[in-house]
C-alpha cells in the first residue's frame, strides 16, 4: 500500500474559502436539483447490504448511467449489446456538483468522476460509494492563463485570482500546485466557481488561471494563444477516475447486479478506444467535442494507456490523503476514506482487462 505521505498535500492555512462556505454552496445546489424529487434522510454509511450478486441482473433491471465516454465507446465497439440490463437514459453531465445533485434526486444511478466528488458528496450527507477505478500517473491538468497575462511559471501565481472549484479534482491540483511551489493559500486568491465557467471567466479576466483539461484546453487555446494565453504545465497528478454510485443503489440486490456487469464493460471500452485510436478520435473528439482530427491525435498521444488497479489500497491512500488535504484547508470535515469504497467490486475492472492494462497490487 503506498503510504499518504508519498504525496505532498497543502499546509494548514485556512483559505478564506473554509468550511462554513462550502457546506453552504454545495448544499445550495444539491438542494436546487432535488427541490422536486421525494425528500428522503440519507442513511448513514453501513456495510453494503449482503454479498455482491454474482449472477446476472433480474429482467426490468435499469440504469441511469452518467458516463459519456462510455455511451459512446459502447456504441462504437459494441461492447454495448452485452449489457445484461437496460439503460433508461445516458445524461450528459460530467461535473461532480451535478452528478450529486443526479443522486439526490434520484435520477443517476452511476457515474464516472475524479477522486474529489465521493469526498464531497460525504461531507453535504449524499452517500455513495465508489465501485471502479482507474489510475492515471501523469498530469490531467494544464494551467491556462487569461489573454495578455503575464504569468509563465507556477511561481507567477503569487497575487493572482485563481478558479478555484473546491469539490472537483481541479480544486484540489490547484491546491496542490501551491503547495509544490512553497504559496501559501493568501499569497493567492482563490476565486470558487464551477469548473464550466472556468473559460468564461478566463475570457473575461475574472481570473488570470484556471486548470484547464482536454478537450477544452486545446480550444481555449486555439482561439485565445494569439491574444497571450498560454498553457503553464506541472508535475501534479490527479490519480483517480472512479465510477461511483448512491447508496441506495448498490444496496438494492438487482442494482448492484447491473453495476457489476457494467464495470467490467465500463474498463473495456477504455481499451477500445485506446487501441482504436482513430475512431475514437473521429468518434469522441471529432463529432462529439467539437476538435479538429489533428488536435484530436494530438491529445490522444499525451495520454498514457489506461490503468486498472487489482488492488485499491494505492487509491484509498491517495483519496484518504485527498480528504484531508481538505480538512486541512477548512473546506471539508475530516473523512474516512474507507467508507467512500465498497470493495465489494474491487478488482473488477483489472480482471477484465488484459494483463498489460492492468496495475497488481
Amino acid at each position: 500500500m503506498t503510504s499518504p505521505s508519498a504525496y505532498s498535500a497543502p499546509g494548514r492555512r485556512p483559505s478564506a474559502l473554509g468550511r462554513r462556505g462550502f457546506l453552504a454552496l454545495a448544499g445550495a445546489a444539491v438542494l436546487t436539483a432535488a427541490g422536486c424529487a421525494p425528500q428522503t434522510t440519507p442513511a448513514a454509511h453501513s456495510e453494503p447490504a449482503g454479498e455482491l450478486p454474482t449472477g446476472p441482473p433480474p429482467p426490468g433491471t435499469e440504469l441511469t448511467i452518467a458516463v459519456r465516454t462510455s455511451r459512446i465507446q459502447f456504441a462504437e465497439s459494441g461492447l454495448g449489446k452485452k449489457l445484461p440490463f437496460s439503460v433508461a437514459g445516458w445524461p450528459n453531465l460530467s461535473a461532480g456538483p451535478d452528478i450529486i445533485q443526479g443522486f439526490r434526486a434520484h435520477s443517476i444511478d452511476l457515474a464516472s468522476n475524479a477522486g474529489i466528488p465521493p469526498i464531497q458528496a460525504e461531507a453535504i450527507g449524499v452517500k455513495a460509494r465508489i465501485v471502479g477505478v482507474q489510475v492515471r500517473h501523469h498530469p490531467s491538468y494544464v494551467f491556462a492563463t487569461a489573454p495578455g497575462s503575464t504569468v509563465t511559471d507556477v511561481d507567477g501565481f503569487t497575487g493572482k485570482k485563481i478558479a478555484f472549484s473546491q469539490g472537483q479534482a481541479q480544486g484540489v491540483v490547484v491546491l496542490r500546485a501551491l503547495k509544490q511551489a512553497g504559496i501559501a493559500h493568501d499569497e493567492v486568491r482563490l476565486v470558487e466557481l464551477p469548473s464550466t465557467q472556468f473559460l468564461t471567466a478566463l475570457q473575461s479576466g475574472q481570473v488570470d488561471i484556471a486548470p484547464l483539461g482536454e478537450p477544452t484546453l486545446t480550444k481555449y487555446l486555439s482561439q485565445y494563444a494569439k491574444d497571450g494565453a498560454r498553457g503553464v504545465r506541472t508535475d501534479v497528478v490527479d490519480l483517480l477516475s472512479v465510477l461511483w454510485a448512491p447508496a441506495q443503489v448498490l444496496d438494492d440486490p438487482a442494482k448492484a447486479a447491473a453495476v457489476r456487469s457494467f464495470v467490467g464493460l465500463w474498463a473495456q471500452g477504455q481499451v477500445w478506444a485506446w487501441e482504436n485510436q482513430d475512431r475514437w478520435i473521429d468518434a469522441y473528439y471529432v463529432k462529439d467535442q467539437g476538435v479538429t482530427a489533428a488536435d484530436g491525435r494530438r491529445i490522444v498521444e499525451s495520454h498514457a494507456k489506461p490503468v486498472f488497479p487489482a488492488s485499491w489500497d494505492e487509491a484509498l491512500a491517495w483519496e484518504q490523503e485527498t480528504a484531508d488535504l481538505m480538512a486541512e484547508g477548512g473546506f471539508v470535515p475530516e473523512i474516512d476514506a474507507e467508507k467512500l469504497f465498497d470493495r465489494r467490486f474491487e478488482g473488477l475492472a483489472a480482471a477484465a482487462v488484459p494483463a498489460r492494462y492492468r496495475e497488481e497490487g
